[in-house]
């Protein structure tokens, strides 16, 4: 009967054990590279040298069916305060819908341009690169706990932050469509709080965003809103 207790004690820790190995070993990598073949999961892209050191990367990606110049004006209107960010508007944008139509105004964008990430205007994103209808890269670095916006590499980075790169790569596609790439790249410090974090919340809930904005992208381009 001992046996029996010890094995019920030790059942909840083995099950445990093989749910953990199941998603470090299967799950996580389909997450990491969704959608992306292997060669695009395995390429460079412009932006990856802004965060050399990344503790974590993801790549993924998606067929669109409208020209690259047409799926460009969309993320060219991306922004809390213009566009919104066609994911779930609930999770990001307080409810209030991602734009439906292209406005002329929200167009422009240039290096070294805020994109806001919080109505209060704490925290942003920076345009590092820019390539018009090829390669936007926005840049995010937040300081821990606060999740204020500061300027890295202008600004020394405090004891505790996040720091990465949200770059969209359009190719043109067989049949007049975009390949749009989306590869993310990051680093966090002190990597002994900030990595189980990114583990269990940071990588799901950018999956569960990215994949919606590519399904709202989707129903939006070539529509000539």
């Amino acid at each position: 009967m001992s046996g029996h207790r010890r094995g019920a004690r030790l059942l909840p820790l083995t099950m445990a054990s093989a749910a953990s190995a199941l998603y470090a070993f299967r799950l996580r990598p389909r997450l990491l590279t969704w959608g992306a073949t292997e060669e695009e999961a395995a390429g460079t892209y412009p932006g990856d040298d802004l965060v050399p050191d990344a503790t974590g990367t993801s790549t993924m990606a998606t067929t669109l069916p409208a020209p690259p110049e047409e799926v460009w004006a969309w993320l060219a209107q991306m922004g809390d305060d213009r566009g919104g960010w066609y994911s779930w508007d609930r999770l990001d944008r307080h409810g209030e819908p991602s734009a439906d139509r292209l406005v002329p105004g929200w167009q422009g964008l240039s290096e070294g341009q805020r994109l806001l990430a919080t109505r209060d205007g704490r925290a942003w994103f920076t345009v590092a690169l820019l390539e018009p209808n090829r390669t936007l890269v926005l840049r995010s670095d937040l300081e821990l706990p606060s999740g204020h916006s500061f300027d890295m590499p202008t600004v020394a980075p405090p004891r505790a932050y996040l720091d990465g790169i949200w770059a969209f790569h359009l190719r043109p596609a067989p049949g007049g469509g975009t390949r749009l790439v989306v590869r993310t790249r990051g680093r966090s410090r002190p990597r002994g709080v900030t990595k189980p974090f990114d583990l269990l919340m940071g990588e799901p809930a950018h999956f569960i965003m990215q994949v919606r904005q590519f399904q709202n992208l989707r129903a939006r381009v070539g529509t000539g809103a």
